[in-house]
């Protein structure tokens, strides 16, 4: 089992490593992949205080890397984190939360507060990572944010809805999150608005009405990966499904707290008129 404990993180440095950066870009979204980020601009963003590192094995192989971008938005400093990937073997292992506290520790010593990423909704594993075990909060809800597909094999068929995440990595949030407080959420009273159960069990996405409650639940599925690649039909429609319901919430000021597991199930948390994130 691979351990995440042998695991060397550092700035990529030499031309081998923007190699296998490119490398792991293209094992990880396809060989057609159109937004390869390529070896110059990986070296040049570190020149400008953007951030390009790597996590290596006990081999010096790269297993994981982070790519990410310096700007302002609202006048603050922040980084923008365009990619972030951790190669099939250690998909599991931990390794990715490795890499953002690298991330983290990066931005902080070099004054930088807030950290800006999307992610698919309608992807359990890094919606845990990114509420719960990170403390990042919901921006905002993207329609089609990358409308041409992007050429990857892991989009194909599917609109390309995303999060926009922001991560304040000195925020109370985060605190709680990275001492493990976020990582259980209590749902109990508040209503799944998005799906039907029926008396096999089966999970199936319906659009109910939109009902105003103190607190609603979005299911999503545990592993949508598997649905996309057994029927792009069913994606799409959890794909419609819960673009109207987050939409909907959100449009109302409900806050996104994070993700809960109740057996096979999967739901994110949403309050009325909750604070938002800071």
């Amino acid at each position: 089992m691979n351990s995440i404990q042998s695991i060397i993180i550092r700035h990529m440095q030499t031309h081998a490593d923007f190699a296998a950066c490119v490398q792991l870009q293209k094992e990880t979204w396809g060989q057609e992949f159109s937004e390869i980020v390529p070896p110059t601009v990986l070296m040049v963003s570190q020149k400008i205080g953007g951030l390009a590192a790597g996590a290596y094995d006990e081999a010096g192989n790269m297993v994981g890397f982070v790519f990410g971008q310096a700007g302002f938005i609202k006048d603050n400093l922040m980084n923008w984190s365009q990619m972030l990937a951790v190669a099939a073997e250690w998909r599991g292992t931990g390794l990715g939360n490795k890499i953002k506290l690298f991330q983290r520790d990066f931005c902080l010593r070099n004054n930088i507060d807030y950290v800006y990423w999307t992610y698919d909704p309608l992807v359990a594993r890094n919606a845990y990572l990114n509420l719960n075990k990170l403390g990042a909060c919901i921006e905002s809800y993207v329609e089609d944010f990358y409308p041409d597909g992007n050429g990857s094999v892991l989009h194909r068929g599917m609109p390309l809805d995303r999060f926009i995440v922001k991560w304040d990595l000195k925020s109370e949030r985060v605190q709680q999150a990275l001492s493990g407080r976020l990582s259980k959420l209590d749902v109990k009273g508040s209503p799944v608005v998005n799906t039907e159960c029926d008396d096999s069990g089966n999970v199936q996405p319906v659009n109910l009405e939109l009902h105003a409650s103190e607190s609603v639940c979005i299911e999503i599925p545990k592993n949508m990966e598997q649905i996309q690649s057994e029927s792009l039909e069913l994606a799409a429609i959890w794909r419609l499904n819960t673009r109207r319901s987050f939409l909907n919430y959100l449009n109302l000021g409900y806050v996104v707290d994070g993700l809960y597991a109740r057996g096979e199930r999967r739901f994110y948390l949403l309050r009325k008129n909750g604070n938002k994130h800071n």
